[in-house]
């Protein structure tokens, strides 16, 4: 095998090299089937995906492997990451699989799976299986006449609307407000425009033609310009950008400002303090939260954990310190009570029920947060060696960190699912932060570029 499997976010890469191949997607639905088959009974595996050309490819590669090894599958089509999870649990599966690689070009893809309960495999699990296919250990097979049937379901579309819409308080609508949404091209472009149909809004829509190769292409939740554009030229309310399986979003105020998702999480938790149903009075962050936000719940008397980056980890750091809400800066905003992943569509009715509630525009609830000036950079990088290990990168940073006097942050780490380093500085000054943002990147693309 030609390295590691797995990383943050499930099996991530190309589509058709290394590990996105059809082989490795083959040899996993049997290592997925074998873990399973450890339990008596028949077994059952639900499959969603999102828009891109090479997610036929995947899916039909995981079934074979799945069927091969006795288990049985359920195919639901182009469908968001959350409500795959919702489905896994409403058919009471054994797991769950999505093929996405979520705000990647179409030409990257990824599989991740969700046991039982909706939630992403442990590490231990994801390892096990990956020793599995460094073997291709998969000689016990199922009996001739117990081979795995595979069927498409039609009606999973509509359960996860209904199942999104009760979210919302009942009895309540979104008649009067107009909202300019953005699908990426991706996983959400049939349902998401939905939900926010049937509960009275007038929705002007983008994004909703995928072809296969246009997801995320100028569109979604990493252009955000699309909807500052759009709220503006059709004068709406709010505008809203998911990205390409719709497990997270971007929004814009009416007057065509980006609220993300550390602004977000600090509306939600202040609307359920104020309503004394934060539980814990406590929400997890993470490392690259803004020290704006944090500091604001602080003051309200909210507790911050702050976890490391990716929905996974802000998941485990919830059940841990046993807190309803948790999120990220790029928008993943995951609310426990509703479901265990992220969800675009569920985050956008629980902003637009608290604007609708309290009479206000995001733009007033969004004022709350004052930001810390921050600089992301993204270094492309041809591989990952620990950054420890980097004499010119630790000094750069280590001098950063003596410019910003104990009044900023410098984190710098891999993306755990595309090959570049991400450098964020942040600080009092944003001339300051730029500046020694840029030094750090510079130093890094000497040695790694």
């Amino acid at each position: 095998m030609a390295g590691k499997l797995f990383g943050t976010d499930g099996v991530r890469g190309r589509a058709n090299y290394y590990p996105m191949t059809a082989e490795i997607s083959l040899m996993l639905g049997k290592a997925i089937a074998k873990v399973l088959r450890r339990r008596a009974g028949k077994h059952r595996v639900v499959i969603g995906k999102d828009t891109r050309l090479s997610c036929y490819m995947f899916e039909n590669a995981l079934i074979a492997g799945l069927n091969a090894m006795g288990v049985d599958t359920l195919m639901l089509g182009p469908l968001p990451t959350p409500a795959v999870a919702f489905i896994t649990r409403a058919y009471r599966a054994d797991a769950g699989i999505v093929i996405s690689a979520s705000h990647n070009p179409y030409y990257d893809n990824g599989i991740k799976i969700f046991s039982a309960d909706g939630f992403k495999l442990p590490d231990s699990i994801e390892e096990e299986m990956e020793k599995m296919i460094e073997k291709e250990d998969f000689k016990d097979l199922p009996p001739d006449g117990e081979l795995g049937r595979n069927k498409r379901i039609e009606d999973a579309g509509g359960r996860y609307i209904e199942f999104v819409k009760a979210t919302f308080p009942k009895r309540k609508t979104l008649k009067g407000m107009k909202i300019f949404l953005d699908c990426a091209n991706g996983a959400g472009h049939r349902v998401a425009p939905l939900v926010f149909w049937e509960l009275d809004a007038q929705v002007i829509v983008t994004g909703n033609e995928p072809d296969g190769l246009n997801i995320n292409r100028q569109c979604g939740s990493l252009h955000p310009e699309v909807i500052q554009k759009g709220v503006i030229e059709h004068q709406a309310n709010v505008g809203i950008a998911l990205d390409g399986d719709a497990d997270r979003l971007i929004l814009a105020d009416e007057k065509g400002n980006v609220v993300d998702g550390d602004t977000l999480l600090a509306i939600c938790a202040q609307d359920l303090h104020r309503r004394g149903l934060l539980k814990n009075n406590r929400v997890v962050a993470t490392v690259m939260s803004n020290f704006g936000m944090i500091k604001f719940l602080e003051s309200l008397g909210i507790e911050v954990i702050l976890s490391k980056v990716g929905d996974r980890y802000v998941i485990q750091d919830m059940l841990t310190y046993d807190a309803y809400l948790g999120g990220e800066q790029s928008g993943h905003l995951i609310f426990l009570d509703h479901n265990p992943t992220g969800d675009g569509v569920v985050s956008a009715l629980q902003v637009l029920k608290i604007m609708a509630e309290t009479e206000s525009t995001l733009s007033e609830l969004a004022a709350c947060v004052q930001k810390f000036p921050q600089t992301l950079i993204n270094v492309p990088v041809k591989h990952k060696p620990p950054l420890e290990a980097l004499k010119s990168v630790q000094d750069s940073i280590a001098l950063a960190e003596k410019e910003l006097k104990g009044e900023g942050r410098v984190l710098v780490r891999y993306s755990g699912t595309e090959e570049v380093c991400r450098v964020m500085v942040e600080g009092a000054k944003k001339h300051c932060v730029d500046g020694l943002a840029g030094q750090i990147a510079e130093s890094i693309a000497k040695e790694l570029g």
